[in-house]
């Protein structure tokens, strides 16, 4: 009976936190933008304009925001998040969920699912900020962070150079949010930066102009 009471209680426990995380989601920022009537595509820019980083962004998955699945998707996402304990893991994990929803992002945006598109974008680039907090908690406990650093000074370089791309392609209304969603990983590789600096590493090279 009282095996029967738990399975009972977990398949409870388990249907109300999807729920919750449904309601949040439809609660929290979302945007709306009038797409072009055929998807979008890049506007050409000057050769050599924007910089190419040499970092593997990972493959997303075919599940996507809009999916039917999503919702479960990014519920196994938190609970991934929730249940692991390292700071340098989670630190790890973050900036994982970062590098697939920018992919993710880019996607939606060819398929002119513009409003999705932002959304993952806007929503993705602050993992890059949860990444950094969490690896300044492993610093404290003495973790070695330099490999950790200096792969996502990398990372960040390459959001901007994805985020850069991807800006031409959004409606002329969106632009101001992308471009200052780019702050993200602007300030993750200063943040990275000034970390490796004061522990006498390499800094990657930034080569975009005006930082």
């Amino acid at each position: 009976m009282l095996k029967k009471f738990l399975v009972v209680l977990g398949v409870f426990g388990f249907a109300f936190t999807i729920l919750a995380v449904s309601v949040l989601d439809s609660c929290s920022v979302s945007y709306s933008f009038a797409a072009p009537e055929v998807p979008p595509l890049p506007e050409p820019s000057p050769a050599g304009s924007i910089p190419k980083i040499d970092y593997q962004l990972p493959y997303p998955g075919n599940i996507l925001p809009g999916n039917l699945l999503w919702d479960l998707k990014a519920l196994r996402d938190k609970v991934w998040y929730t249940i692991t304990f390292s700071p340098l893991k989670k630190a790890e994990l973050a900036l994982l969920f970062s590098d697939k929803r920018l992919v993710m992002s880019r996607d939606l945006l060819s398929e002119g699912k513009i409003n999705d598109s932002v959304t993952t974008l806007t929503k993705g680039e602050k993992y890059l900020e949860i990444s950094m907090n969490e690896e300044k908690i492993a610093a404290k406990k003495g973790d070695n962070v330099g490999s950790f650093l200096e792969k996502i000074a990398t990372a960040s370089l390459k959001h901007r150079e994805v985020i850069e791309e991807m800006t031409p392609m959004f409606p002329e209304q969106a632009k101001p949010l992308i471009i200052e969603t780019e702050n993200y990983p602007k300030a993750s590789f200063k943040k990275a930066g000034d970390a490796l600096n004061s522990r006498g590493l390499p800094v990657p090279k930034n080569p975009f102009l005006g930082d």
